[in-house]
Order: C-alpha cells, then sequence, then structure tokens
C-alpha cells in the first residue's frame, strides 16, 4: 500500500498537498504568474479559484493512492537574508510532479515541475529534481522518466541534461503552450538502479 512521502532535502520538504491547503497552491502561482506563463498553457476561466484548486488536490491525491501519478510541492521558509530552510508548514517553494504514470512493459511516466522565480539558479529545482527523481526510481520502481520542454527554455534544457535526462528527439507543434502550439524537445532518463 502507498503511503504519503515525505522527503526531507536540504532546504526543502518534499510532500503531496492536502486538499485543505489548497490557498497554498493559490499563494504560489499568483505569485509566479509571470513567472511561468511563458512556459504553460492558457487556463480556463475560474482555474486558479478556490473550489477548482481544492477538487485538483483532492483529485491529485487520489491518483497517488491509485498509483497513477505524483504531485509533489516542495515546502519551506525563505529567511530575512534570502537562505531557504525545509520547513513542513513552510510556503510552497516549487513543485515537482511525475504524472501519467503507465505500468505493465513501459514502467514510464512524464515529468513537469518549476520553481518559485525568487529562488531560480540558486540550485532549489535540482534539489528538488533530485529527491523526486529517486522516490520515482527507488520507491515506485519506474524504468523512465520523460521531460520535454520548449528549445527557448535554455534552464530546463540544461538542468535536465545535469540530471542525466538525454535528448530523443524533438516534437513538432506538441503543445499548446502560451497560447501557441510549440515544439518539443523530448528526454528520458534510464532507471540506474535497474540490473
Amino acid at each position: 500500500m502507498l503511503v504519503a512521502p515525505r522527503i526531507m532535502t536540504q532546504r526543502t520538504v518534499l510532500t503531496l498537498l492536502q486538499h485543505y491547503e489548497y490557498q497554498l497552491l493559490i499563494d504560489y502561482y499568483e505569485r509566479n504568474h509571470l513567472h511561468l506563463s511563458p512556459w504553460e498553457p492558457e487556463r480556463e476561466q475560474g482555474y486558479f479559484e478556490q473550489a477548482q484548486v481544492r477538487e485538483r488536490v483532492q483529485c491529485s491525491n487520489a491518483l497517488f493512492f491509485a498509483g497513477g501519478a505524483v504531485h509533489f510541492v516542495a515546502r519551506g521558509s525563505i529567511n530575512h537574508d534570502g537562505s531557504v530552510t525545509a520547513d513542513h508548514n513552510g510556503r510552497i517553494l516549487g513543485v515537482c510532479n511525475f504524472t501519467n504514470i503507465v505500468r505493465g512493459p513501459f514502467q514510464a511516466c512524464y515529468l513537469g515541475y518549476s520553481v518559485d522565480k525568487s529562488l531560480e539558479g540558486q540550485g532549489v529545482m535540482r534539489e528538488i529534481l533530485e529527491a523526486g527523481i529517486n522516490y520515482i526510481f527507488k520507491e515506485l520502481k519506474l524504468h523512465r522518466i520523460m521531460a520535454n520542454y520548449i528549445p527557448d527554455n535554455t534552464r530546463s534544457g540544461h538542468l535536465l541534461s545535469s540530471l542525466g535526462f538525454e535528448k530523443e528527439g524533438v516534437a513538432k507543434a506538441y503543445l499548446k503552450i502560451n497560447g501557441r502550439w510549440q515544439d518539443h524537445l523530448l528526454t528520458s532518463k534510464l532507471n540506474p538502479n535497474e540490473k
């Protein structure tokens, strides 16, 4: 039986958000709307309203317990000097989602992620992803994690490469992001723990 994870990193705590904590997710996206909008799809009316966010958090947790996805939030506190401290009750500093988990002969999932604008370039996203990837490979024992990014998103490209993701190709007009169909570079990382 799956147990909701609580993973300590050097500066954050990775866990699942509870449905009653939905306001933390709203706050994260409100703080980072301009920062994230070039890399995300346009959202429907009401997407960030309380009822819809709460419902999405409940669905995310149901998917986790059904074995279909892991929607991590990284929580912590940003101190006066700008440093970050792991805090179970802190705000959301980033998200790390492993979705569309498929078992059988495929044993794979997709990775999506973002980090608070104020923490960009400080290695926090790498720290979060290392912990999340480790969980997926060691605890869930998946074979492959796939992560796709827009070629202009060089930060993501460098981060994925540094984590051992390898380019596998290009998908033309792959996703409608920020109002237009955009090509994506396809990458993946295989489970290094497999024999």
